[in-house]
């Protein structure tokens, strides 16, 4: 029986493992921070709410990693204190980023976050960490649709230049 054999929990980690979930800790502990800050320039409940679930969904992926490291004898990347409360309108205009900036941020790292956890998944021999992967990949998907739908909705989606068929 070799040491990949038994209970995944069991088998050690090997390096991609390793620094694919270490650099994932870290991303959501800089994205955390980088909201916490969105959140204290946007104007619109509803990107506030979605900041939040955001802000939510990485503080619990972040834990289960750091606790997976952890079990295995490595130190995860350091946390970021908290960003204390401000108030939008005491942020002057020029410096203030504004709700389709916002948007358009954490779209794109949706996007990377999505190609984060698949290249994370791609490169296990652990089930349990492809598994664990493949489900901060869905929460990721569900996200960004919610994400894409806000956009549309609030005409904050530039899209590329379009197909038009001219032929009809």
């Amino acid at each position: 029986m070799g040491i990949m054999d038994g209970n995944p929990k069991n088998e050690p980690m090997h390096y991609g493992e390793v620094i694919g979930s270490w650099a994932f800790v870290g991303a959501n502990t800089g994205l955390i921070s980088a909201y916490e800050a969105f959140i204290n320039h946007a104007s619109d409940k509803e990107l506030v709410k979605l900041l939040e679930e955001s802000i939510h969904m990485m503080e619990s992926e972040k834990k289960e990693v750091e606790k997976l490291l952890k079990n295995n004898g490595i130190v995860p990347p350091p946390s970021l204190p908290g960003r204390p409360k401000a108030n939008a309108e005491e942020i002057p205009a020029g410096a203030r980023f504004t709700d389709p900036e916002i948007s358009a941020a954490v779209s794109i790292n949706v996007g990377q976050g999505l190609v984060s956890c698949s290249e994370v998944m791609g490169q296990c021999l652990r089930e349990d960490i492809a598994m664990m992967f493949g489900k901060f990949h869905v929460e990721r998907a569900m996200l960004g649709a919610k994400l894409l739908r806000l956009n549309k909705e609030k005409g904050w989606i530039i899209p590329p230049p379009l197909q038009i068929n001219k032929s009809k």
